[in-house]
């Protein structure tokens, strides 16, 4: 089932920040703001499938009032992404989503989130693992950045290759990470891409909008399915 194909258009999607959007703050804007579809926390794959279980799967509980509900998760190794996506759809899940973005210099020291970008053989790999995992019963999806350190087109269309139920684009490069404004018109561009190459593959728009009539207005701009926001400008 793909609940994504429900989604109003555009539609509004509550970011994944780690140790903020866990389930007390998206029941909290459930009840004040709802948006169209939620994240969890980002969870480390390779974590769920150790000792430390236990330690992360707080970060995975969700209640009705947070649904739609996409689990996002990270990590290193295939194997651990095909058995966790497996679990996922168990647990309830509307899809699953692999952070191939985030910028932190521990992370990416150790070759996992925004580092995919230069190791696409391994970003490939996760893809299939987590699509193979799924089975076909949620959709699968990337979040991700412009480039690692600048724009490169290259990256998203790899990954459109991939047939990715969504791709969401936070508009930095790695270097960037939030320290200049995002780039929309490349966001758009990806945009473009995605009509020619993956035209089932949903664009979602991340980075500095200020409000719902501002969000509508980079959608209507730039062609996009979806808005995602997280912190506030």
């Amino acid at each position: 089932m793909n609940v994504l194909q429900d989604l109003p258009k555009p539609f509004f999607v509550l970011a994944p920040m780690d140790d903020v959007t866990d389930t007390v703050f998206r029941r909290i804007v459930a009840e004040c703001a709802p948006a169209d579809l939620y994240f969890t926390e980002f969870v480390n794959v390779d974590g769920l499938q150790s000792p430390g279980r236990a330690n992360l799967l707080k970060k995975l509980k969700f209640t009705q009032a947070e649904k739609p509900i996409i689990a996002q998760i990270w990590g290193l190794k295939p194997e651990n992404f095909e058995k966790t996506a497996r679990e996922l759809v168990d647990m309830g899940f509307d899809g699953i989503d692999i952070n191939m973005g985030c910028p932190d210099k521990t992370v990416v020291k150790n070759g996992a989130c925004s580092a995919l970008i230069n190791n696409r053989e391994l970003a490939g790999e996760i893809i299939q693992a987590t699509q193979k995992g799924a089975a076909g019963k949620v959709p699968v999806s990337v979040k991700t950045r412009l480039g690692f350190n600048e724009v490169d087109l290259s990256w998203p269309e790899f990954l459109l290759e991939h047939k990715l139920n969504m791709l969401t684009i936070h508009g930095r490069t790695r270097r960037e990470m939030s320290k200049v404004p995002a780039q929309w018109e490349a966001i758009g561009k990806i945009r473009e891409l995605r009509d020619t190459s993956a035209p089932n593959t949903l664009i979602v728009g991340n980075g500095d909008w200020r409000d719902c009539a501002h969000g509508f207005e980079l959608a209507e701009r730039y062609g996009l399915d979806g808005i995602m926001i997280g912190r506030g400008v």
